[in-house]
């Protein structure tokens, strides 16, 4: 948990460095604290509607105990919360045909789970009880408040050259705004800045240890291993349109959702599947 929150404050720091120096560099003193501004007023943001941001993004409907469809898709995800002793979280749909599935919110008694309707489809009950429990085991772990606000801040990073639009440039003689070098520049680094900070801040371990905490909530690791061999095999063929234009929210999701082999590697924060099921089988042994 300490390990998190630390992360959570150098990336948070970090954020608030790379605006400032960015800020100085275009618009000197005045343009600097502009941006530490920004900065400070990304952070709150982020810390406190990150999560309610992502799951906006990608149109999460919330499920109620009344909801008809989805009543044993919520039960269990009760059961499993009272497993792992957590506090109920908030139940998401996406109407989304990729099957997948990530946990948000800055704490427990904050948390939220999502699952797409095509995970529901392709996972039979065993399959997708293990996965909602590895998606508890990242909220009981405390990986959500990391792994959302990273998701967050890489995504406005893209703020920066908006930023410098309006501070690097001036007008010719036309009329014409001229454009800053350095926010040519920026520009480029925008993706693969986003990408470092994601993979500085994200653990890949963090899903072994959650593929560990998820099987022993459920109490059964062959479930999760078989869905987790049946959503690679599907996420590769069936495409995530809100993923592939929000790259950075990928690190959230059991397995990655990019069917972009160059934005699969830039963005790469999961495990190979073969070693976290060849883990989860060999865990399962002893059940």
């Amino acid at each position: 948990m300490l390990g998190n929150w630390l992360k959570t404050t150098i990336l948070m720091a970090a954020i608030v460095a790379l605006f400032g120096v960015v800020g100085a560099a275009l618009g000197g003193a005045g343009g600097m604290m502009i941006a530490l501004l920004l900065a400070g007023a990304m952070n709150i943001y982020a810390y406190w509607f990150s999560d309610k941001a992502v799951l906006k993004m990608y149109g999460a409907q919330e499920i109620t105990p009344d909801n008809v469809q989805f009543r044993s898709y919520y039960q269990m995800v009760r059961q499993l919360a009272e497993n792992a002793q957590l506090p109920m979280p908030k139940v998401y749909v996406i109407d989304e045909s990729q099957p997948n599935a990530f946990a948000t919110g800055r704490n427990p008694e904050n948390a939220a789970v999502a699952a797409t309707v095509g995970i529901m489809q392709i996972l039979d009950e065993r399959e997708l009880r293990g996965v909602m429990a590895h998606e508890l085991a990242h909220v009981r772990n405390r990986d959500t408040l990391i792994s959302t606000i990273s998701a967050t801040v890489a995504g406005a990073i893209a703020s920066i050259a908006q930023f410098g639009m309006l501070l690097g440039g001036g007008r010719n003689d036309q009329g014409e705004r001229n454009v800053n070098p350095i926010v040519g520049i920026l520009v480029m680094l925008l993706a693969p800045l986003a990408a470092t900070l994601i993979q500085m801040a994200i653990s890949r371990a963090r899903e072994f240890e959650a593929d560990k905490a998820g099987a022993e909530i459920s109490g059964d690791p062959r479930a999760l291993a078989s869905a987790l061999q049946k959503i690679h095999h599907y996420a590769h063929q069936v495409a995530n349109p809100t993923a592939e234009a929000h790259p950075e929210t990928a690190q959230m999701m059991i397995i990655n959702p990019l069917s972009g082999v160059s934005l699969d590697r830039l963005f790469s924060t999961h495990p190979d599947t073969a070693e976290r099921v060849s883990r989860l089988m060999a865990m399962a042994s002893r059940f």
